[in-house]
């Protein structure tokens, strides 16, 4: 089993919901963060004053994967979530030892 948690922007939120529902995905996670990447925020403009933003705001998706649908699951987040420009975010992928389903005690695979 693999964990991957994708970093996307908030925008592309329901896009990727939406395309992972489709693709057979059970269950998703779903976490408002803020950070920044490389560019280290933006330079924003109001009222002709210049600030920069340094924490953008970013959703975090969780999804817990059998290793055969892990190509299958990160693809679908790619195509759904990227828009070309700095920013569309980035994926982490982790391997999971065990799952339990508390209400039945199902556990590994069975349990997702």
């Amino acid at each position: 089993m693999k964990k991957i948690e994708a970093i996307i922007r908030p925008e592309k939120l329901e896009a990727v919901r939406s395309a992972l529902e489709k693709a057979g995905c059970g269950g998703l996670m779903i976490s408002e963060i803020e950070g920044h990447g490389k560019q280290k925020g933006v330079v924003q403009q109001w009222r002709g004053e210049k600030y920069k933003v340094e924490l953008l705001p970013k959703i975090k998706i969780e999804v817990i994967v059998k290793d055969q649908d892990l190509e299958r699951i990160t693809k679908t987040i790619i195509d759904s979530a990227k828009t070309g420009e700095i920013g569309d975010g980035k994926i982490f992928i982790s391997s999971i030892e065990d799952a339990i389903r508390i209400r039945t005690g199902e556990k590994g695979e069975e349990a997702l």
